[in-house]
């Protein structure tokens, strides 16, 4: 019978993506207020942490709670994060416009992290 436990590094990166989740949170709330606010992109940041600790939320699932580790819908979760998530923090505090397009690069990558669990067999 294959192992399908996740492996220590995914289970640490899980950890690291769930505080970073809470952290970025916080900072939006009492370090940036004044600058998110000033370039009215509150709601950007606050959709980022929303998206950011759902996911995290599925990360936990797919490394402790499933009975085969899916690498897959790992992989593509955690582009949705770094691409989706990370895209927006960068767009409410900078600006930069052109990080529009890799949104939806992230957004397509939390789909199919979903999508994948389809292929997930219970035992």
């Amino acid at each position: 019978m294959k192992n399908n436990k996740p492996p220590n590094w995914a289970i640490k990166l899980t950890a690291i993506i769930g505080a970073f989740g809470i952290i970025l949170g916080a900072f939006g709330s009492h370090g940036l207020e004044e600058v998110l606010e000033k370039n009215g992109n509150e709601s950007v940041w606050k959709t980022a942490v929303f998206y950011h600790l759902i996911h995290a939320v599925l990360l936990v699932v797919i490394t402790h709670n499933l009975r085969a580790f899916s690498k897959l819908t790992y992989l593509f979760c955690t582009i949705g994060v770094f691409l989706f998530c990370g895209s927006l923090y960068l767009l409410a505090i900078f600006e930069l416009k052109w990080l529009g397009p890799i949104t939806p690069i992230g957004g397509v990558s939390f789909i199919l992290a979903w999508l994948t669990m389809l292929k997930i067999k219970s035992t």
